[in-house]
Order: C-alpha cells, then structure tokens, then sequence
C-alpha cells in the first residue's frame, strides 16, 4: 500500500476526489481527512502497479487543481 498526502493549500479537495473516481478501476483506495491534508491510499496487484497509479493519480489531481484555479477556489 502506498499513501499520498496532498496538503489542502496546494491541492483542491474536489480535483483530488475526482482523480481517485478516475482511478478507481486500476487499484482500490482509501481516503481520509487530515486538517491540513486529505490522504489517499492505494492498494495495487503489486508494488510497481501502485507507484505507477500513485504518480498518475497525483499528477491528475494537481492538473485538476491547476485547472480548477487553484487550491482556494474550490
């Protein structure tokens, strides 16, 4: 299992849940509320499965966020 942090001043909390729908049938995930990061965590067949869906995922999630206008606009 791999964790991703996203820190709520850098990543939109919408972006980030809409990566994770993304991906939702390459891998399983887990997602928690931190009062400065939302959590997210991935379980793959394997380990190279879930490095390659956790940089994927984070990439999506900040394109997202970019797209959105940034962290504060959602």
């Amino acid at each position: 299992m791999i964790e991703l942090r996203f820190h709520r001043a850098l990543y939109a909390e919408k972006a980030v849940d809409e990566a994770v729908e993304t991906f939702t049938r390459h891998a399983s995930f887990e997602r928690a509320a931190e009062p400065t990061h939302l959590v997210v965590r991935i379980s793959g067949r394997d380990a190279d499965r879930e490095q390659r869906i956790a940089h994927e995922l984070a990439n999506f999630a900040l394109g997202l966020t970019i797209k959105a206008g940034g962290a504060m606009s959602s």
